[in-house]
C-alpha cells in the first residue's frame, strides 16, 4: 500500500509534532513562554497570571493548560518544548516531571522506572 500523505498530527500515536501549523497555533503561548527569559517578566506572571494569559492573548485551551501545570496540554495547544521549559521553570518542574506526565505516571513511579532502567 503506498502511502501519498502524511498527516503528521496522527501518523505518530501519541505524539504531537511541532510543524508550521502547530507553530501558527501555538504563536501566542511560545511568544509568552519566551518572555519568561526575564526575571521580571515571571514575577509579573505568578503575580497575577490570569491577567498575563490576556496581555498574551492566550485562547482558553492555552489558558487551561497553564492553569493546570500541564505540558502535554501545552504542547497539544500549540507549545515548543523549547519554550515552554521557561513555563516548567517558574514551577520548578523539572524534566521527570514532564517525563511522569507524559507516562501517566507519579514523579516518585517515574523515578523509580528510571533507577530500574540502569540495572
Amino acid at each position: 500500500m503506498e502511502i501519498t500523505e502524511f498527516d503528521s498530527h496522527t501518523s505518530i500515536p501519541g505524539t504531537t509534532l511541532f510543524d508550521g501549523k502547530m507553530a501558527m497555533k501555538g504563536y501566542a503561548l511560545n511568544k509568552m513562554c519566551f518572555s519568561f527569559n526575564s526575571a521580571e517578566a515571571r514575577e509579573e506572571y505568578l503575580a497575577d497570571p490570569e491577567a498575563y494569559h490576556d496581555k498574551f492573548k492566550l485562547n482558553e485551551e492555552q489558558k487551561q493548560a497553564c492553569r493546570d501545570k500541564n505540558v502535554l496540554a501545552l504542547i497539544a495547544a500549540g507549545g515548543n518544548i523549547y519554550y515552554l521549559a521557561k513555563f516548567a521553570g517558574i514551577f520548578k518542574l523539572g524534566v521527570q516531571d514532564v517525563g511522569a506526565q507524559q507516562t501517566g505516571m507519579s514523579v516518585e513511579a517515574f523515578k523509580e522506572k528510571l533507577l530500574r532502567q540502569g540495572d
